[in-house]
């Protein structure tokens, strides 16, 4: 009997992924731990290795084939003494499952599960939709909170526990009764699906291009949203003078050259903020729905950013490395990070992030949270400022202003202001980094 091989899950929350490359052909004598296909996740390309071995058999998924579901057969191998014709058929037959959706729609009275009453399309996740037609829920009553507003398993269970599905069933009959007043929300529940093309009418008649949402830009849009609509957002500023940090780091440099090493004033921030957060550890927590989970290592994130969007990898157990360690694991992360090879448990979790624009110029900027995280630390230049000495005098300094965007569910306002004081702390007097 042929061995299953099936759309891995490479992260927790993978659901789908898109298949973009067969690096094994049918035929092939296949070894365990061979790479045999390259899956895109939604941020990153990832190689995929068989766990069995054998000659492969039937590719049922066609390389390229985007939004292929966890656990989906893509492909057979063969065991010793069988033969690729002895399993042809039933390997043309696996890629049937999506059918369900369609056979569900052909109901006389229901509407389509991937259709809306007025024939516009419904975008459902294959599992959403067929969760749907079971339970006889007209999609288009449904409100979705995956990419682009894609309906995805978690909103039709929602529906169902909160009495949707009695109220959508009822939905297309009674707009087939009355065109009273009644029937008006159908309207707003189709908007979504129509905003693109209405978007698009605006600007009829002018040169545009159309690009694409890629798996990354999608998760951004998304992740992003519902940052600013579910997380309340607080934000505390500080301005930290930097003439102490840029010496040390001067000199530091000036030694440790014959190693190679060259710190950035990034280095020093991802310690800092790792220090911090072990010096207010309530802090160093994330939210997780009804609880918070405090965290006892600090695991920073630093966002980086590539084309076309961009990756926060951590740095875990940031508080216990040197400066000359933490910088080479960031510039390794950066650079996989750059041609979108890090593993997906090298850029999820932490409790922390940073986000440095002061490279391109920018005085100050407030940095959207990612969630789970309880903070983000928006970091801008250093600039040459004057301001008011000890003595009371005017002199001139270097001055980098910061924002910490809080989650108010997580860290309260004094708390909040305890975590910045200390980053100011740190990198007022970065030797007190090193003990």
């Amino acid at each position: 009997m042929p061995i299953e091989i099936l759309m891995p899950a490479l992260s927790p929350t993978m659901e789908e992924g898109t298949l973009a490359k067969w690096l094994v052909k049918e035929g092939d004598e296949v070894q365990s731990g061979d790479v045999i296909a390259e899956i895109e996740t939604d941020k990153a390309t990832m190689e995929f290795e068989a766990v069995d071995e054998g000659i492969m058999g039937p590719l049922v998924v066609p390389e390229g084939t985007e939004g292929v579901q966890v656990n989906t057969v893509i492909a057979l191998m063969l065991e010793e003494g069988e033969d690729a014709s002895d399993v042809s058929a039933p390997a043309a037959a696996q890629p049937a499952a999506p059918a369900a959706p369609a056979e569900a729609s052909a109901a006389p009275q229901a509407v389509p599960s991937s259709l809306a009453a007025d024939g516009s399309r419904v975008f459902a996740s294959p599992l959403a939709r067929r969760i749907a037609a079971d339970a006889q829920i007209d999609l288009s009553a449904v409100a979705g909170t995956g990419p682009r507003g894609r309906i995805v398993k978690k909103d039709v269970e929602a529906a169902i526990a909160g009495g949707t599905a009695q109220a959508a069933a009822s939905a297309p009959a009674a707009a087939a009764a009355s065109a009273s007043p009644a029937a008006a929300p159908a309207p707003a529940v189709m908007a979504q699906s129509a905003d693109a093309a209405s978007v698009a009418r605006m600007y009829e008649g002018r040169d545009y291009e159309e690009i694409p949402l890629d798996g990354m830009r999608k998760t951004i849009a998304a992740r992003l949203t519902e940052a600013k609509q579910t997380i309340p957002h607080f934000y505390l500023r500080r301005d930290i003078r930097l003439d102490a940090l840029l010496k040390f780091r001067a000199d530091l440099n000036s030694q440790l050259e014959s190693r190679g090493v060259k710190l950035s004033v990034n280095d020093f921030i991802i310690k800092a903020c790792a220090l911090a957060l072990q010096a207010a550890p309530d802090a160093n927590a994330v939210w997780a729905g009804d609880r918070m989970l405090k965290l006892k290592p600090s695991d920073v994130a630093v966002a980086v950013a590539i084309e076309g969007g961009l990756f926060t990898p951590v740095l875990k157990d940031a508080e216990t490395k040197t400066l000359s360690t933490l910088s080479a694991e960031m510039k390794d992360l950066a650079t996989r990070a750059r041609d979108r090879k890090l593993a997906p448990h090298e850029y999820q979790g932490g409790s922390f992030a940073i986000s440095n624009l002061g490279m391109f110029g920018i005085d100050n900027f407030d940095a959207v949270i990612n969630p789970p995280h309880g903070a983000i630390l928006a970091v801008g230049a250093g600039v040459k400022k004057p301001v008011v000495g000890k003595d009371g005098t005017l002199e001139a300094a270097t001055v980098m202003s910061v924002t910490l965007s809080v989650d108010h569910r997580v860290i309260d306002g004094a708390l909040g202001a305890e975590l910045l004081k200390h980053i100011v702390d740190y990198l007022e007097n970065p030797m007190s980094m090193l003990v």
